[in-house]
């Protein structure tokens, strides 16, 4: 039997194909795949004993829950992964295989990547993706600026350049800080021809690869002289964030908060990012569960890696807000 990254791409292929009575054309386009690859998995399903008269989900396969949590908030594709535990480090190793295996099996010749930095999520997608060998011309563009702090560059570069190594394209870096000291300073730093270069490559990016933040930051952001002073994080509270994607932070409700510090920060903007063709967050765990779901809401991703006991959390979290909805509507 193949892994379980494997059976899960393999039953969610056969449900759409078999319950839901969608083309291999439509499925191809759902799951970003030729149709020849769609009618390859559906053979293998009939192969591994996954299609009888119904779907049978393999054990580590979360199908069903994929497919609530995808109507429930409108995601192209909701990907569960399976972690050992509901400890940051299991959830971590979860999200950042299946992250890559979605990447594997997905990325097109020809792409135009766009990685984060300052992601443990993407770290560990990274460093557990194999090489794609069957594709060429990708290029991987860094949404977030990463300089000035040796640490957080290193993180930065090592996220771009090895993602361009594995998918056999180059890394187009962004050669300046994630967030300055002021508007103007971001101003004239975008301007510089280098950053320019980069930025205008926005308007080209087919695959987004983000991290969803939270108030509480990882030792990763800690680490990266990306922390904020006590004052800066009690206005970001006071204006009711929960979140942030590449320094774009946001409320509860997933609108975004531009003060204090939206016109400092160098990358990629939400809006921006919310148009591209497929924008995937990766993220999970108890820590950023309300980032997630605020992030959900604000429509700024489309596909969501995320681990079981998340999954669980978001779904039992919709249900509740359904129920609090029909009875106010009955009252």
């Amino acid at each position: 039997m193949p892994s379980s990254p494997d059976l899960r791409i393999i039953t969610k292929a056969a449900r759409l194909y078999y319950e839901e009575r969608l083309t291999q054309t439509e499925i191809a386009g759902k799951l970003g795949i030729s149709q020849v690859a769609v009618s390859r998995l559906l053979k293998r399903a009939e192969e591994y004993g996954i299609v009888r008269t119904t779907v049978i989900s393999p054990p580590g396969a979360f199908a069903e829950l994929e497919g609530l949590l995808e109507q429930r908030f409108g995601l192209s594709q909701m990907v569960i992964a399976e972690a050992a535990r509901d400890t940051e480090e299991a959830v971590l190793s979860a999200i950042g295989s299946a992250a890559a295996q979605l990447v594997e099996s997905t990325i097109k010749s020809g792409e135009v990547i766009g990685i984060s930095s300052w992601s443990a999520s993407l770290l560990s997608m990274v460093d557990q993706m194999h090489p794609v060998r069957k594709i060429q011309k990708c290029t991987v563009v860094q949404l977030l600026g990463g300089i000035g702090n040796p640490s957080a560059e290193k993180h930065a570069n090592h996220l771009a350049s090895r993602l361009a190594r594995l998918v056999n394209g180059d890394a187009r870096f962004l050669p300046a800080p994630g967030i300055v000291g002021s508007a103007g300073a971001a101003r004239i730093l975008s301007q510089d021809p280098y950053v320019r270069e980069t930025l205008e490559l926005f308007d080209q990016i087919t695959l987004a690869l983000v991290g969803i933040g939270s108030l509480e930051p990882s030792a990763l952001v800690a680490s990266s002289g990306n922390s904020f002073s006590s004052e800066e994080l009690a206005i970001v509270r006071k204006n009711g964030v929960v979140g942030d994607i590449c320094l774009r932070f946001y409320d509860a409700n997933g609108r975004e908060v531009k003060e204090p510090f939206g016109n400092r920060v160098i990358g990629i903007d939400l809006e921006r990012l919310s148009r591209i063709r497929t924008t995937i967050g990766i993220a999970g765990g108890k820590r950023k569960f309300a980032a997630i779901v605020a992030g959900l809401r604000g429509k700024w991703i489309n596909t969501l890696v995320t681990d079981q006991y998340t999954a669980d959390r978001l779904a039992k979290h919709s249900a509740k807000e359904q129920r609090f909805a029909s009875s106010s509507k009955v009252a």
